[in-house]
């Protein structure tokens, strides 16, 4: 297929594909899927080799959000029965830690509800950081609160966090429909705040909340343009008690060609597969690790995930190694400090450089060779799997061991 030998050569290039090869790859066929995973699988192992990064969740404070994205469990009004609690200790979460990091992790996210933190939870968070770090040496920490404030950022890096997550989830144009109470911009302001700081900026989606190929391959753009070293690539978890609950439009293959498609574009990022994978990808989880190079081990932060045994057995028999503490993952021209494009050069403050409304590397037309746009057809819906969708009733938040 022309389409995955340009796409492939580009992604070798660390060349930014055309918004219309992008929607190809969404649009390609179930016949076509294993060739779109092995073009993609090229790109993957250029940049990630066969490695495969581990991250752990913890969840410092679980619920009682006065956001209203539609998407949350932990949002406002949600009736979900998720476990509610305020702020762990540092030593609780510390211990809780601890359990992915035995598992193999090398990322902790510490991660909390809530618009934004307050200075006094920065001050939180920063005690937290250091109880992780004196008791893991070389451990990477990430941070997900919310909306930073100006200062903030610089605050938490002076604590030794190494990265900073907050994702865009979904296209600017169809933000506004999946949540009220906060913009698209702020987003991009707070990754930008980051990035500024100097943390390892993490920004993702959610895929799966009724979008279009269009959305996805919007929001998958905006994340090339901000430029974070990691890129989760999450499936919404439709849990019962929010306004989204009845949105099942993913099937496996639907997952494998967004994942291969995020890849396309973003070829020398950390692709990370995140929440939902278990619920949509089922079986066919070994064959995401073709396409992404990081997963989170265990459970998530109000749902049950896959049992970090049966994680860490997955990667193995398809064929990966975990990827280890002495081990870099971002490619050398990356890793470096300075995260653009190879005809970009560093970034200079909170608007990088990509200044220009089309980022570094040019509009969608300036691609040659771009193929044609294919019309997307509808993704074929499976049957509602509510049964694959259990609350964390275990690890931090409660006496139970962790699932690591």
């Amino acid at each position: 297929m022309d389409l995955l030998k340009t796409l492939v050569e580009k992604g070798l290039r660390r060349e930014l594909p055309s918004r219309e090869e992008a929607l190809a790859v969404l649009a390609t066929s179930d016949d076509d899927l294993l060739d779109v995973v092995a073009a993609a699988g090229k790109v993957r192992r250029q940049w990630f080799g066969r490695r495969v990064k581990l991250n752990y969740l913890v969840n410092l404070k679980s619920g009682l959000c006065p956001e209203d994205c539609s998407y949350c469990s932990q949002r406002l009004g949600s009736t979900a029965g998720i476990l509610k609690y305020t702020w762990l200790k540092p030593d609780e979460a510390s211990k809780a830690a601890a359990a992915g990091l035995a598992g193999g992790a090398k990322r902790v996210c510490l991660v909390a509800s809530g618009r934004g933190p307050t200075d006094r939870d920065v001050d939180r968070v920063s005690d937290t950081i250091k109880a992780i770090k004196d008791e893991n040496e070389g451990v990477e920490v990430c941070a997900c609160l919310g909306l930073l404030s100006d200062g903030q950022a610089e605050r938490l890096r002076e604590a030794g966090a190494d990265a900073y997550n907050h994702n865009l989830n979904t296209s600017e144009e169809t933000y506004a429909d999946i949540t009220t109470t906060h913009t698209y911009a702020d987003r991009v302001d707070t990754v930008q705040k980051a990035h500024a700081a100097g943390l390892s900026a993490c920004s993702g989606l959610i895929a799966g909340m009724g979008e279009s190929d269009e959305d996805l391959v919007d929001v998958v753009f905006s994340l090339r343009e901000l430029d974070p070293d990691s890129v989760p690539v999450n499936f919404l978890i439709p849990f019962e008690g929010t306004p989204l609950a009845k949105e099942w439009n993913l099937t496996p293959q639907r997952c494998l060609r967004i994942l291969a498609m995020v890849r396309f574009v973003c070829p020398d990022v950390e692709v990370r597969i995140a929440g939902g994978r278990e619920v949509h990808l089922r079986t066919m989880q070994p064959l995401a690790l073709h396409l992404a190079n990081s997963v989170f081990l265990g459970d998530y932060l109000t749902s049950e995930g896959q049992a970090g045994k049966a994680d860490l057995e997955m990667i193995a028999d398809a064929g990966f190694e975990v990827e280890g503490a002495d081990q870099v993952t971002l490619p050398e021209h990356r890793s470096g400090g300075c995260h653009g494009a190879a005809d970009s050069g560093c970034h200079d403050g909170a608007s990088g450089c990509h200044d220009d409304g089309a980022g570094c590397h040019g509009g969608g037309d300036s691609v040659c060779g771009s193929a044609p746009a294919a019309a997307a057809p509808a993704p074929r819906v499976d049957e509602a799997r509510p049964d694959l969708v259990a609350v964390r009733r275990r690890g931090a938040g409660t006496d139970l061991a962790p699932n690591a």
